[in-house]
């Protein structure tokens, strides 16, 4: 028995009115393998998203994330111009203790029993070898290995654009899009973490670094030693000159609690769901301080799958993933001219984009022909 009513907090997650098409929970005793798959949107095409695996303290938390990490990818998807809709997996479990060859054969076995519907792809708690397994039994799976044909790890390109919002933004904020001498603070130096640094590096920032594992600070110092670590995240918002604060690791980095302490001009890191609530975004912009929406930025390891899916080249790959700091900077540049927070001027661009694409499929379907969908 689930300890949780998942129409109730299915419901919680879709009070804007989007719904979720499918939310479907997978178990395969033998295997140790539980978990969810929420299906946000196939309007602009199938839903494409990665699968996350790590320790959640009941069922009821890993559904609440899948549901906002599902959403937040339709809305990835559709502001990075891609033709496809948002999904997203969780596996519950500490991977290092509970990950084998048959729990991900049986994922795999699941995600291919919903046909295409879904796309799945690596995140936290998975990597490339994974989905190397996995494809062996689900044909609906990207960034595997590019040893074997894959596109590879997404990371770099996640990092990538990112640091390109980096340079929107402070191109908005201080006329210029250079960051060199600007102080970089960035919580969470794990696979997209540790690549931004080596990216601000090279930009000729400062960089500030903290992580909750010793050992990924460590290798970033030692590869670095210019590089600042401070013990944790509580020392790193409130650090006297800090530009910039780039949260990338969970979500929910934003707090009531850190809003106040925060010393940073803008937010901008690749960490999903950063906002513990919506009202968070306000309270930075009553501050003083920029926020970038995170789905927009963080979006280059998603445009980087869909690109192998397309078979693009890795040039049209790359032209789209620098293309985030155009988007980033008109979104910014819009939300000025409309009095608006930058994450609704994001939003309106994702839902007029997924309204349009469901109506012209259901005119399709209909026979009709489609209503012009209205410019944000």
């Amino acid at each position: 028995m689930l300890a949780f009513d998942l129409k109730t907090l299915a419901a919680r997650f879709d009070s804007d009115g989007t719904g979720h098409e499918q939310v479907v929970l997978f178990q395969d005793p033998a295997s140790d393998l539980k978990g969810f798959v929420a299906v946000h949107s196939t309007a602009l095409g199938p839903a494409l998203g990665g699968v996350r695996f790590t320790s959640y303290t009941d069922e009821g938390q890993a559904l609440a994330d899948v549901l906002r990490l599902s959403r937040g990818m339709s809305y990835k998807n559709a502001v990075a111009g891609l033709d496809f809709g948002g999904g997203k997996a969780v596996v519950i479990g500490d991977p290092e203790r509970i990950k084998t060859e048959e729990l991900l054969l049986a994922y795999g076995r699941f995600v291919a029993s919903l046909d295409g519907r879904y796309v799945t792809a690596c995140d936290v708690g998975t990597t490339p070898e994974d989905m190397e397994v996995i494809a062996s039994t689900c044909p609906w799976t990207v960034t595997r290995p590019t040893t074997s044909g894959g596109t590879g790890d997404p990371s770099v390109f996640t990092a990538r654009g990112v640091l390109q919002g980096m340079k929107a933004a402070a191109l908005h904020r201080w006329g210029t899009p250079a960051l060199q001498g600007r102080t970089v603070g960035i919580a969470g130096v794990g696979k997209v973490g540790h690549l931004l640094v080596e990216l601000l590096f090279e930009e000729g920032a400062r960089v500030v670094v903290t992580d909750v594992r010793g050992e990924a600070v460590r290798g970033i110092t030692e590869k670095f030693p210019e590089i600042t670590a401070v013990k944790d995240t509580g020392s790193l918002i409130r650090l006297e000159g800090l530009d910039v604060y780039a949260p990338c690791a969970l979500g929910g980095a934003l707090s009531d609690d850190v809003v106040p302490l925060l010393t940073a001009e803008v937010v901008c890191g690749a960490a999903n769901n950063q906002l513990a609530h919506p009202g968070i975004e306000r309270r930075l912009k009553d501050r003083g301080i920029l926020y970038l929406p995170d789905y927009v930025v963080n979006a280059g390891g998603v445009i980087h799958a869909a690109g192998g899916l397309r078979g693009a080249t890795d040039g049209e790959i790359l032209a789209k993933v620098d293309a985030i700091f155009d988007t980033t900077l008109a979104i910014l540049e819009h939300a000025e001219a409309e009095d608006i927070l930058p994450g609704a001027a994001a939003d309106r661009i994702a839902e007029q984009r997924i309204a349009t694409a469901a109506s012209a499929r259901t005119a399709a379907a209909s026979g009709r022909s489609p209503r012009p969908g209205r410019v944000a």
